[in-house]
């Protein structure tokens, strides 16, 4: 189901139509590692660290599944969710099961025009993963209600109206050079800050959020002076 990327330490790829696994869980938690290992010394971003997506769960797909081990994989996603470094996602073709639930962790998502968003789907139910919790959060409950209850696929110009998609293009390697020449001249930390502020965003009230942004505001300030 996932597997790196050929010639690239911080790639992966990971395909929604093959079984999660223990050794699936395995390769999500080593690219995070690699992608951890390789910050600079002086916090700049090193590179992209990307993810290559597609694949829909063949029928039969839970015979082997337990909660136990979605468990561990929601929380293998989780931590690229909030990996210190920009992260994004390439996505082709139909993209469903760990496939989506790894795009919607991404930062930064580009879709070729055939992509379409799916959840994957037993005999009579949609999954209730984690990726309805990431879709309604990130497109909120209306533009998302039929895809988590009837299946509906979101197509790539439609998940970019939504805001699940950040691009829509042929040329998917081009907008990847582009996003890592901007993502050099910033520093993977701060990075991970502003994720957090974004994410903390959907669930905390001004007053509780206002202290995190103060802290932020003053490290800012702080390296800005700095010699």
């Amino acid at each position: 189901m996932v597997s790196p990327g050929m010639g690239d330490d911080l790639t992966l790829r990971v395909d929604g139509g093959r079984a999660l696994t223990a050794a699936s869980i395995r390769e999500l938690d080593a690219l995070c590692d690699r992608a951890d290992a390789a910050v600079q010394p002086d916090g700049r971003e090193p590179g992209l660290v990307t993810v290559h997506v597609t694949g829909v769960p063949p029928a039969g797909w839970t015979e082997d599944l337990t909660v136990g081990l979605v468990t561990k994989w929601e929380r293998a996603v989780r931590r690229f969710e909030r990996l210190g470094r920009l992260t994004t996602a390439v996505v082709y073709d139909d993209c469903a099961g760990p496939a989506l639930d790894v795009l919607l962790a991404a930062d930064v998502r580009i879709a070729t025009p055939e992509a379409r968003l799916l959840l994957p789907t037993g005999h009579d139910a949609t999954w209730p993963g984690m990726a309805v919790h990431r879709l309604a959060q990130q497109a909120g409950a209306a533009g998302i209600r039929r895809a988590v209850l009837l299946g509906t696929p979101i197509t790539a110009s439609r998940g970019l109206a939504l805001g699940l998609l950040d691009e829509v293009r042929e040329d998917t390697s081009a907008a990847l050079a582009a996003l890592a020449e901007t993502s050099r001249a910033l520093a993977a930390p701060e990075i991970a800050i502003r994720r957090r502020l974004i994410l903390d965003a959907v669930s905390t009230g001004f007053e509780e959020a206002l202290g995190a942004h103060l802290a932020a505001a003053d490290r800012f300030l702080r390296r800005e002076a700095a010699p």
